[in-house]
């Protein structure tokens, strides 16, 4: 049965023409060069391997530019940078408004320590100190006319003076603190005429010290004199108290 059917295809196959072969459906390839007439061809091979990719090409051109995109999430903070140069001094401002009137402070104490006294009569006695018995200030009591001392009573400096009228002797006078003389004046008597004999000194003085004057020398020398018209003075008072 097999053997009619194959012989009948071989009569029919160059009837429909010998010089071509079949590729697929209505595709006629001309037959290979030096064939037989009367050639068949064979069954389909299998497909080939894939060959190498080929090179990239050129690159295209630029597209159009996108839209701006959401903004991104905030960083950490960075170190802090190193200080810069200092800049100009800019334009003096506007004054400012004033401000409220504060509370009233408490009142300063201040220290008083003052005197000033003179002699009602003439000196004799010498080395020792002079009392000077005529007031003329004294409110805070710190001089003593019985022994005619000054007597400290706030620490600090004190400002001393004197003015003597000089009279029938020589004067020699000095300004004690604390049994040492600090300070010496001496006047000659000039005879039938008054003269005057002065002398000023700063001293620190401590609570407890004293300050007086007297005539030093022999007997010879005590003309400090006082009368109605003729002054003989003392004076002294704290410039600044101590703060310590």
């Amino acid at each position: 049965m097999l053997l009619p059917r194959a012989v009948l295809l071989l009569l029919v196959l160059p009837a429909h023409g010998q010089n071509s072969v079949t590729e697929g459906p209505g595709v006629l390839l001309p037959p290979p060069k030096g064939a037989c007439t009367g050639w068949m061809a064979g069954i389909p091979g299998h497909p080939g391997h894939n060959g190498t990719p080929g090179r990239d090409g050129r690159d295209g051109t630029p597209g159009e530019k996108g839209e701006k995109g959401d903004p991104g999430l905030i960083g950490p903070k960075g170190d802090t940078g190193e200080t810069g140069v200092t800049g100009v001094e800019g334009p003096r401002g506007f004054p400012g408004t004033p401000g409220r009137k504060g509370e009233p402070g408490e009142s300063a104490y201040v220290h008083r320590s003052a005197f000033s006294v003179g002699l009602e009569s003439r000196v004799t006695v010498p080395n020792v100190p002079i009392r000077f018995t005529k007031i003329f200030y004294n409110l805070q009591n710190h001089y003593d006319g019985t022994t005619g001392k000054f007597h400290c009573n706030i620490p600090g400096l004190y400002y001393f003076s004197y003015h003597i009228t000089v009279y029938l002797k020589d004067v020699k006078v000095s300004l004690y603190k604390k049994d040492k003389a600090m300070l010496f004046t001496y006047d000659q008597y000039q005879e039938n005429n008054v003269d005057q004999a002065s002398g000023s000194v700063l001293l620190h003085l401590e609570v407890g010290d004293q300050v007086w004057l007297q005539v030093y020398g022999d007997g010879n020398s005590y003309g400090v004199y006082a009368d109605n018209v003729h002054d003989s003075t003392f004076t002294g008072f704290l410039l600044y108290h101590d703060t310590n």
